[in-house]
């Protein structure tokens, strides 16, 4: 009796023990959470709402079913424009226009051709560091940012070419010397750089002066590698992220903060994310797990790897989150990571009802996040549902807008009021 007294006072002790050293680990827990956050500087931290996007599916990736490829859903200029156009009709304020080596349309000849058609969205157009010499790249952002009146943001991407191999540090060096380049073109009167890759002196940047004033087109990028990182903290102005546990990107969020805190500079955040809503929750997971009745992990890998960012660390850090999820795939309330089982990227997805989306997007928001770039398969019925069901309840706003990029009038520039040189 007395030893069974001593076994219970000791598994007191020893319960003590362990809640007193649970509860100091959530203590230090919340004080990090809360630390974090006072780190995390966001650009348009005063802005009461978000530069809410689509997606235009330029690259081959839609479809009613992953990895079961519909005729229907090809990339191809009506299906595609109707995606964007729709968009535009229905208040989205910005949209996606990626690049790939892959069965698809040329990004920046789809943009030039579908701008004249939209009224108010954005157009995010993606450019790959290195494809086009830069004086000519600057030419053809300063055309398409007049066609669209100031609507032109810009995605930066540093992917290898096709059939090219360059190690990570130098992708991305390339990339800070285009950058630095369009900041020259759309900053100063001449171009005179000199770096590993470009070797430029010209006299005018006249052909060059885009729309958009103070600073010219914003600059989206996505990154993980340290390079990567760095070179959004000292050049870009979104920082976006692919779909991760609210405590991953708050982390994220504060380092980039660090990094560009180092340069003097704010940048804002933005979230890539794939969306499932419906009328019920119930309903929701329903279309999810519909949506996979096609998928082979096997096949699925094989996509992976073959994907340009395949094997980048953004990749692998959706492929260790699926790996957290439970037996549904969810990862955490409402982010199910399914999607990344077919396909490379942006892998994961909000599931839910109108008010349980809303809920996750603005749980996003409260921790700074000001721009989304949403898709659904298949793009025009997700886009038109999302649209319906929680879009009129977030306020949205354009960020070349709230930042001053947009004129009153015609700019003094070569292509709108200026004279000709």
């Amino acid at each position: 009796m007395l030893q069974d007294r001593m076994l219970s006072f000791n598994d007191s002790i020893r319960l003590f023990i362990y809640l007193f050293q649970t509860s100091l680990i959530l203590y230090q827990n919340n004080y990090l959470n809360m630390s974090s956050k006072q780190e995390i500087a966001v650009r348009s931290r005063h802005i009461d709402g978000a530069e809410v996007a689509w997606f235009a599916p330029l690259c081959n990736g839609d479809d009613a079913f992953l990895s079961k490829h519909d005729f229907q859903y090809k990339s191809d200029w009506q299906n595609t424009s109707s995606v964007l156009l729709a968009a535009d009709q229905l208040g989205y304020r910005n949209i996606l226009c990626p690049s790939s080596y892959q069965v698809g349309q040329d990004t920046l000849t789809f943009a030039s051709a579908i701008a004249p058609l939209t009224k108010n969205i954005n157009l995010l157009t993606a450019i790959r560091c290195g494809e086009v010499h830069p004086p000519m790249l600057a030419r053809a952002l300063a055309t398409l940012d007049h066609i669209l009146q100031g609507r032109l943001t810009i995605n930066i991407i540093s992917s290898n070419m096709p059939g090219e191999e360059l190690d990570s540090a130098s992708r991305y060096q390339r990339s800070r010397e285009v950058i630095e380049i369009l900041k020259q073109c759309w900053t100063q009167d001449h171009i005179d750089f000199k770096g590993e890759f470009y070797n430029l002196k010209l006299p005018t940047t006249d052909p060059v002066k885009p729309y958009q004033q103070n600073g010219g087109p914003l600059l989206y990028f996505g990154g993980y590698s340290p390079p990567g990182v760095d070179l959004c903290a000292e050049h870009c102005d979104v920082y976006l992220m692919w779909p991760e546990t609210e405590d991953k990107i708050q982390q994220l969020m504060s380092n980039m903060s660090t990094k560009a805190a180092a340069y003097g500079r704010t940048v804002d955040f933005g979230l890539r994310v794939h969306v499932i809503v419906r009328e019920t929750e119930a309903e929701a997971r329903a279309a999810a797990k519909q949506l996979m009745t096609f998928v082979d992990d096997e096949r699925g890998e094989e996509i992976r790897l073959r994907a340009q960012d395949g094997k980048s660390y953004g990749v692998s850090r959706q492929t260790a989150q699926r790996q957290l999820a439970d037996a549904d795939g969810f990862v955490e309330d409402y982010l199910w990571t399914g999607i990344g089982r077919a396909r490379s990227g942006c892998g994961a997805a909000i599931v839910g009802n109108p008010d349980q989306v809303l809920q996750k997007l603005q749980r996003y928001m409260n921790l700074g996040i000001r721009a989304f770039i949403l898709s659904g398969y298949p793009h025009l019925d997700e886009c038109k549902l999302f649209a319906k069901y929680v879009l009129p309840q977030i306020r949205t706003v354009s960020l070349p807008e709230t930042q001053g990029r947009i004129p009153n009038g015609l700019p003094n520039t070569p292509l709108a009021a200026g004279i000709r040189s």
